[in-house]
């Protein structure tokens, strides 16, 4: 990867060649933490408009956008062109919300980057968001009639994200099955996310995500717009602001880190009992992927587009591939 202003040459450039010239995140919110007062669709114009200001393209140069996101429920209609009409690009650009698990923002991605590649277009924007913390609960049978009884609540969120509709069972079940075929330990899970978990606080404390972040200023400022960027004090970089009721007399809060780095204590993690399988269970909430909060954005350009606009070139994708198999192997 590159450091921020690190720029590549244009000389080796193609015409046709899928150039990065724009990015940004938010931060990752932990499951009800610090961003889950968000939707989805927020999170993604957040990082949207970011990404446009950082490449220095005007969100109405933007001919296509492509989205992913999997828990869609009670966003409402459309949630990729949500997040675009809301970061500022114009309502006659084409949008499509992309639902893959996993790794819908890759795919919609790879999507973005074939259209340059063929020709369709020039400049697109590509991402993904999720908002865990807002997945709604179902009652299921509501719309048939709920006569006598009591009702259950379905969890949209296992319901749609985390469950294996074909083995019926959650996602962490399968990935035991994955640990038992490779002989993974919990000793070994553990020792994988222990490392994980130390090399992202070393990233994070060196000062190696800044560039990427866009950080979210909760407050309550009556003469502010819903979308705007500002200067506050020791911040590496502008601001999303984002006006949210927050209780009079509180101070604006900041949010310019990953949450879950902030929680992450490895002699708790060790204790931890297994989450899926009662007697010789390997994965626990500790060692398993975390449930957040959040959304990325890229701005793609052809090389043709990026010369004739003067874009610092970040980055080129030269190619991509999907694979499959059974869906309990998916791990």
């Amino acid at each position: 990867g590159r450091s921020r202003g690190a720029a590549m040459g244009s000389e080796n450039i193609g015409p046709r060649d899928v150039c990065v010239v724009g990015v940004a995140r938010t931060p990752m919110g932990g499951f009800l933490g610090a961003l889950s007062s968000l939707s989805a669709t927020k999170l993604g114009s957040v990082a949207i408009e970011a990404a446009l200001k950082r490449a220095n393209v005007d969100p109405s140069l933007v001919q296509e956008v492509f989205f992913g996101n999997v828990l869609s429920a009670n966003l409402g209609q459309a949630p990729a062109r949500q997040a675009a009409l809301g970061a500022g690009i114009p309502n006659t650009v084409v949008c499509t919300t992309v639902n893959k698990v996993c790794a819908s923002g890759m795919k919609a991605t790879m999507f973005a980057a074939q259209s340059i590649q063929l020709g369709s277009n020039d400049i697109v924007v590509a991402g993904g968001m999720e908002s865990m913390s807002n997945a709604p609960k179902y009652i299921a049978e509501a719309r048939k009639g709920s006569r006598f009884g009591h009702d259950s609540l379905v969890d949209g969120m296992l319901k749609d994200g985390l469950w294996d509709v074909y083995g019926d069972c959650a996602m962490g079940v399968c990935a035991e099955l994955c640990a038992d075929n490779h002989a993974l330990t919990r000793e070994d899970q553990d020792a994988f996310a222990i490392q994980s978990n130390e090399r992202g606080i070393a990233a994070r404390d060196s000062g190696a995500f800044a560039w990427e972040i866009v950080p979210v200023i909760f407050c309550l400022f009556a003469n502010i717009s819903n979308h705007s960027f500002i200067c506050f004090p020791n911040a590496l970089c502008p601001i999303y602001q984002v006006e949210v009721p927050v209780g009079r007399g509180k101070q604006p809060v900041l949010v310019e880190k990953d949450e879950s780095l902030d929680r992450f204590d490895p002699a708790k993690l060790r204790k931890l009992r297994p989450s899926f399988k009662e007697n010789a269970g390997t994965v626990t909430a500790g060692n398993a992927s975390s449930i957040s909060d959040g959304a990325a954005a890229l701005v793609l350009v052809s090389g043709q587009k990026a010369q004739e606009l003067g874009l610092q070139v970040l980055a080129r994708i030269k190619g991509f591939a999907d694979a499959a198999q059974a869906p309990e192997l998916f791990t």
